[in-house]
């Protein structure tokens, strides 16, 4: 059993709606709600009203859980979940969830998707449509779809040494000390970037748990290009298959030697250094070069500093921004 109470968050990803939202949202069980420490929604700058309407939802149903949260920019469905771990990772939570605003996949599931989280048996919860209890087709799935996952997925294992009943389900639940040990920022923007978390999280040697989910389809709108979705997941695997066999070199599957951890546990790691000086010497203004994702960054901005950040990879920096002070 789990030693603590494990902190929470539910993880909106939200695009364009706007006809589904509240829909999507009201199906969240109230144990859920009454567990968790924020469900907080992220909008990736949607050209309808998405955003507006998850202020109206809040404001309505007084849900002081729920914080709303806009994208200055498209980040794209792969960008969009980088911020949203970052700040699962920055807030200090435990488990974050990610749901998608649309509907697709089930709320009512989660406290038992949830469970294998809660109780440390895994790292990673994949929600599966085609596991053996799941009836995708009675749920809607098109018949094209069902039989190009199922060939997709077999192709994925094959290349990956895997054995998952699919890869292509966004219901997706993880532990963020795991999410720290892999290098997600530097995965795709596009949607191919869940293929390749599953490869880092199963090249990383985490623990990876399926649970069958029912089957939603509906009148939403998909964003995916299915051939060129189809292409980028079997080069991700192909990519992935290369580097093990010594034939290239892809640094986001170069996780063994453990380069990408945040490195706050080990006493004696520059992370942990420094953060142990800014506690006895509480400076209040830190110059922090080389901020990267800014998970120093909120460390020290939670320690009371005014850090000002400095980062050369624009989308690096735009994930530590919300930790570093405002220029006058």
């Amino acid at each position: 059993m789990a030693s603590h109470q494990k902190r929470v968050g539910v993880f909106v990803v939200a695009y364009n709606a706007v006809n589904k939202l509240d829909w999507t949202l009201d199906r969240i069980p109230k144990e859920v709600w009454d567990k968790v420490e924020e469900v907080f929604l992220f909008d990736d700058f949607s050209t309808d009203n998405t955003f507006y309407a998850a202020i109206g939802y809040k404001q309505t149903k007084q849900l002081e859980k729920l914080t709303i949260h806009r994208n200055s920019r498209n980040l794209r469905y792969g960008g969009n979940q980088k911020a949203g771990y970052q700040y699962a990772i920055a807030r200090g939570l435990d488990i974050v969830v990610m749901l998608h605003a649309d509907g697709q996949y089930a709320p009512e599931v989660l406290p038992r998707l949830l469970e294998p989280l809660e109780t440390d048996s895994a790292d990673m919860l994949f929600g599966s449509r085609l596991a053996d209890a799941g009836d995708p087709l009675g749920g809607g799935m098109p018949l094209y779809k069902y039989v190009g996952n199922r060939i997709l997925t077999w192709l994925e294992n094959r290349l990956t040494g895997m054995s998952l009943s699919e890869f292509h389900s966004g219901y997706r639940i993880y532990n963020c000390e795991a999410l720290k040990k892999i290098p997600f920022m530097l995965n795709s923007n596009e949607w191919h970037f869940d293929t390749e978390i599953l490869i880092q999280f199963h090249e990383a040697g985490l623990r990876i748990a399926e649970r069958p989910i029912p089957t939603y389809y509906g009148d939403e709108i998909c964003y995916v290009n299915g051939l060129a979705y189809a292409f980028n997941c079997l080069k991700a695997a192909v990519r992935y298959r290369l580097h093990k066999a010594g034939l290239i070199y892809e640094p986001k599957y170069d996780i063994v030697k453990n380069r990408y951890v945040y490195k706050k546990s080990d006493p004696y790691s520059s992370h942990s250094q420094i953060l142990s000086w800014i506690e006895q010497e509480r400076p209040s203004e830190v110059l922090e070069i080389g901020t990267a994702t800014g998970y120093l960054t909120a460390e020290m901005a939670n320690l009371g500093c005014a850090v000002t950040g400095v980062e050369q990879d624009p989308e690096m920096a735009e994930l530590a921004r919300p930790y570093c002070r405002t220029p006058d």
